[in-house]
């Protein structure tokens, strides 16, 4: 049990603060559901919803439209921030989570039961894109209310920590989801080659990772519905800090915090989705040379000055590549945490952009196909490891950095709003211009790098413009009591 929970208090009393294992489940669960939901989306983006939902004669097309509509949900994010800002900061972090849950879950379930292109034409597209963008309004309020939930309960000191576990969502979710896609592959008969695809994976297999979720959200509700109230925020009702409109209290109030906040993590948006959605698609992509052969063989018309090719890796070789990157990914995710406790969350930023720029540079280096396979198959791991390490580091602090940036009583608008405006100008663009600087290279990857560097240069001068959160006090940084507002 927390302090709080031993007090005498009248607030203890009637309602028991959070045990920590309930405080860390309820973050860590809920997050890992909402990115297994995301997730599974991602993989389908490359992998089905080109052919299944934007079928046309140019592969870079049909990707580029389904990226599109993958993007859309970040669009959708700020505006679920907004609405379960409010909530939560109005009413209460319990509820709003278990809302946000279930809109992601239904979503994500109603996803996996849709009619595709050859059934309805491009309505089934239109009902995709709803879906997408009712999962982007879910986890618009999802993040923020889990970190809250940790960081508002963690001991002194230990803030950075505790706010690691909801971040730690991001790599487990990314591991069960694909390990659903596998399973359901080596279940299934499948064709060798890149694509891998058959038609009993294309007619129904994909649908089983989005009907899965209908399980994990049970497993979450069960968890979420066990939670009580902060005492940060209760001290807040307390004293009469809550606001009627706690979005107009954060922009007037503080919009130097949101603008920063957001371009602190913007890198962070840029790196993940370059990292999972864009290498899937370019690692998986037929070489020039299988392209060329692939058409001869049919019979196909085939263009080798408009082809943009990929390194041709097996979409399974590929995902098994990406989770063990994952891996370090979780486990540098939690590292960052007692370090961003003990040296700050900006001084480790500051270091760790700046490894990011770098390593933008280094694309070309690492993502170049080779004459010996074996070898390029070496340099992509390494390049998926690196990256994967560089993800969780900077990831990490944003669980606790974000939300010190503002008062308990705007608290889960402003860092909502900041991490989901971040995921428009990073993650909504980020697979379409990736893609689209890809082809622009003539299928090197040298131009994506740029684009990363371009990002870590933004994200540090955000981190070098703002202070140091580290000593912020929660229990004293409620905001002010107004009672007009």
């Amino acid at each position: 049990m927390s302090p709080a929970a031993t007090s005498s208090s009248p607030e203890a009393t009637a309602a028991p603060a959070n045990p920590r294992s309930r405080v860390i489940t309820a973050s860590l669960v809920g997050t890992t559901i909402e990115f297994y939901d995301f997730y599974v989306y991602a993989t389908a983006a490359v992998l089905v919803f080109p052919i299944l939902f934007f079928p046309s004669d140019d592969d870079t097309a049909s990707l580029l439209a389904s990226f599109a509509v993958f993007g859309a949900a970040m669009i959708a994010r700020p505006i679920g921030a907004v609405v379960f800002g409010h909530f939560g900061d109005k009413f209460g972090r319990k509820a709003t989570l278990v809302a946000s849950l279930l809109t992601m879950g239904i979503a994500t379930v109603l996803i996996g039961c849709l009619p595709t292109f050859n059934d309805i034409g491009w309505w089934a597209a239109l009902l995709l894109l709803v879906l997408r963008l009712a999962q982007g309004f879910a986890l618009g309020g999802e993040w923020s209310g889990a970190a809250l939930v940790a960081t508002e309960n963690a001991p002194k000191g230990k803030r950075a920590w505790y706010g690691t576990f909801p971040q730690l969502g991001a790599p487990i979710g990314f591991i069960i989801a694909n390990s659903v896609f596998l399973a359901i592959y080596f279940t299934l008969p499948h064709p060798d080659g890149p694509a891998q695809r058959s038609e009993e994976f294309l007619a129904w297999g994909w649908r089983v990772p989005f009907l899965f979720s209908a399980v994990m959200v049970i497993v979450g509700l069960w968890v979420r519905l066990k939670l009580v109230e902060s005492d940060t925020f209760a001290k807040a009702e307390k004293t009469g800090a809550i606001r009627k409109f706690p979005l107009g209290s954060v922009i007037r109030g503080h919009w130097r915090a949101l603008i920063l906040g957001t371009f602190i993590m913007l890198a962070t948006y840029v790196l993940f989705y370059l990292m999972t959605s864009f290498t899937l698609a370019y690692g998986t992509k037929p070489t020039l040379e299988a392209a060329q052969a692939t058409a001869e063989a049919t019979g196909a018309p085939f263009d080798a000055a408009t082809y943009v090719p990929g390194l041709g890796f097996g979409f399974t070789d590929f995902v098994i590549m990406q989770i063990v990157g994952v891996i370090f990914f979780g486990i540098f995710t939690l590292l960052s945490g007692p370090v961003a406790d003990s040296i700050g969350r900006r001084k480790l930023l500051l270091w760790v952009t700046g490894v990011i720029a770098v390593f933008g540079l280094l694309f070309a280096v690492f993502l170049a196909p080779q004459l010996d396979p074996k070898f390029t198959g070496a340099l992509v791991q390494a390049f998926l490891v690196l990256g994967f390490m560089l993800m969780g580091a900077t990831f990490g602090p944003m669980g606790a950095l974000l939300p010190e940036l503002f008062p308990t009583n705007v608290r889960y608008t402003g860092s909502a709003i900041s991490y989901n405006v971040a995921s428009i100008l990073g993650a909504a663009v980020a697979p379409s211009i990736a893609t689209t600087l890809w082809a622009l290279a003539g299928g090197s990857t040298w131009l994506v790098g740029v684009y990363l560097t371009g990002s870590a240069v933004l994200t540090f001068i955000a981190l070098w413009l703002s202070k140091e959160t580290k000593d912020t006090e929660y229990e004293t940084n409620i905001g002010e009591a107004t009672a007009s507002r």
